[in-house]
């Protein structure tokens, strides 16, 4: 019976309301779905603090941030290996399947993409043991269909089978022109994932949209999304158009101008700096800026105290200044160098 609980979760997140979405956990554990603590579903790190597996500036002392959440197994089999199936947490496409764990602190990793979706948000699965048997890339995946195994790949040194587990992800694609940032930023390897690296994706808390949406505060993507708070807001000045505004245009706050003319941006990000809210300005707008010009126009200090991994901004000579995590996301945008 367990095993089709995903599914079940998907067909009744469509049954009240029509406009809801479709949505359902990647593991068999129904412990979330049965309101049980997450100690019954988080894996912890080896400081065992089921804190530690869930997403955010969660590790070494709230100095280290986690991009997903961390499954834990319900069965294993007889060499203590895990033995569950992990689901597609949604309906959509898969765009990338990483087969070699040593190219990825991924491991062995999966992303989806949900076109259905507004925003088309990718969903990503981690340290899998393995890939469903047939499943390639530009496929389309049921919610709750079967696409990999839970395991504990990675890059290095192999996670200890005590704490195998699934690292979820949901989030944004930063841009498609991730391999001229790459190379730009000269780190001296290969890029071996193209668009689908970890550096390109963006996520937000999965456990904190479940728990919204299981509450019916929200029943989309972009409901929540609606809901994010404003960690701070800026002005870019740039004649680009980018690509993330194409790809997610839910979340832009007004039409583009009929003539096409574009002075800039004022943009809004979350607290891990994630461009929620993009709105378009004219060049008489954006006049007071200079070319790629980048300023801070508020920025919520209490919002930010709490989670200090993510550097946002800062202040200088008592103004704002761009801190290297919120400049990177702005570098991969909008294309600024």
């Amino acid at each position: 019976m367990r095993r089709f609980l995903p599914a079940l979760a998907c067909l009744l997140a469509l049954s009240a309301r029509a406009q809801r979405i479709e949505i359902g956990w990647p593991t068999p554990n129904p412990a979330y779905f049965e309101g049980k603590p997450i100690t019954d579903f988080i894996q912890p790190t080896g400081s065992g603090e089921s804190e530690s597996g869930l997403f955010g500036c969660r590790r070494s002392g709230g100095a280290q941030f986690h991009e997903g959440i961390d499954l834990k197994p319900l069965k294993r089999d007889r060499h203590g290996e895990p033995a569950d199936p992990v689901f597609a947490a949604m309906k959509g496409v898969v765009r990338y399947i990483g087969r070699i764990p040593g190219n990825s602190n991924y491991g062995r990793y999966i992303v989806l993409e949900h076109p259905d979706m507004e925003p088309a948000v990718y969903t990503l699965y981690a340290h899998l043991a393995d890939i469903a048997p047939g499943l390639a890339t530009g496929d389309t995946v049921a919610c709750g269909q079967t696409i990999g195994a839970m395991g504990r790949s990675s890059s290095t040194q192999a996670i200890p089978r005590e704490r195998a587990h699934l690292h979820f992800e949901m989030g944004v694609l930063l841009t498609r022109d991730f391999d001229s940032w790459f190379d730009w930023k000269k780190f001296g390897s290969h890029n071996q994932q193209g668009i689908y690296n970890g550096m390109n994706l963006l996520g937000f808390d999965s456990l904190d949209f479940f728990n919204e949406f299981r509450a019916r505060r929200v029943d989309t993507i972009r409901d929540y999304f609606a809901h994010m708070q404003t960690a701070v807001r800026l002005r870019v000045a740039t004649r680009r158009i980018p690509d993330y505004m194409s790809r997610y245009p839910s979340l832009l706050t007004k039409p583009l101008p009929a003539d096409g003319l574009i002075g800039g941006w004022e943009v809004r990000v979350n607290e891990m700096g994630l461009p929620f809210s993009l709105t378009p300005l004219s060049p008489m707008e954006a006049m007071d800026l200079a070319p790629e010009e980048v300023r801070v126009l508020e920025a919520d200090e209490t919002l930010m105290k709490h989670h200090r991994c993510k550097s946002l901004v800062f202040t200088r000579h008592g103004h704002w200044a761009l801190g290297h995590d919120l400049k990177e996301v702005l570098q991969l945008v909008f294309g600024l160098r």
